[in-house]
């Protein structure tokens, strides 16, 4: 069972949706390191902040297969921009970019619930029951199937609540 500060958490992007974000961020307009980095802890509501040390690679990464160009500014900073073989990368997966947006929603929605004292009460007691039953022993396929029943029916009258 995982604590709220033991073990760790999980990613908050799978493997190369880091990519596809900063891509499309620099659709909006050209931008600098540290902005991009605000601007993904906007998108998701505060939920993640990139790193530095997460950031900067991945613009390294983008940079060699040239889906965005980085220049020098005059003041030191250097200017992060989309480039057209970018944002042909970008619309080949839009469909990945959806799902992303789609997480990225239900994540902070979930986020927001658990901020909620009562919420993160229930949902601290459904986990744990749900772990004592499922890992007590061996379950039929007949338990099984009334465990899947109760959460789809839960998840059908949360869903009808007006």
């Amino acid at each position: 069972m995982r604590h709220e500060h033991g073990g760790r958490r999980q990613r908050f992007f799978g493997h190369g949706e880091l990519r596809l974000v900063i891509l499309e961020l620099l659709t909006r307009s050209a931008s600098h390191g540290y902005e991009l980095i605000k601007e993904i802890e906007n998108l998701t509501q505060g939920n993640y902040t990139p790193s530095p040390g997460v950031i900067y690679p991945t613009l390294d990464f983008l940079q060699d297969q040239a889906f965005i160009t980085i220049t020098e500014e005059e003041n030191g900073r250097r200017k992060i921009a989309i480039t057209v073989a970018g944002q042909r990368w970008l619309d080949e997966n839009q469909e990945q970019m959806e799902s992303i947006h789609a997480r990225i929603s239900a994540r902070c929605v979930g986020f927001q619930l658990r901020k909620n004292p009562q919420m993160k009460r229930a949902l601290d007691n459904f986990k744990a029951v749900l772990d004592l039953k499922v890992n007590q022993g061996e379950l039929s396929d007949a338990q099984l199937k009334q465990i899947v029943g109760v959460i789809d029916r839960a998840a059908l009258e949360i869903s009808q609540l007006d």
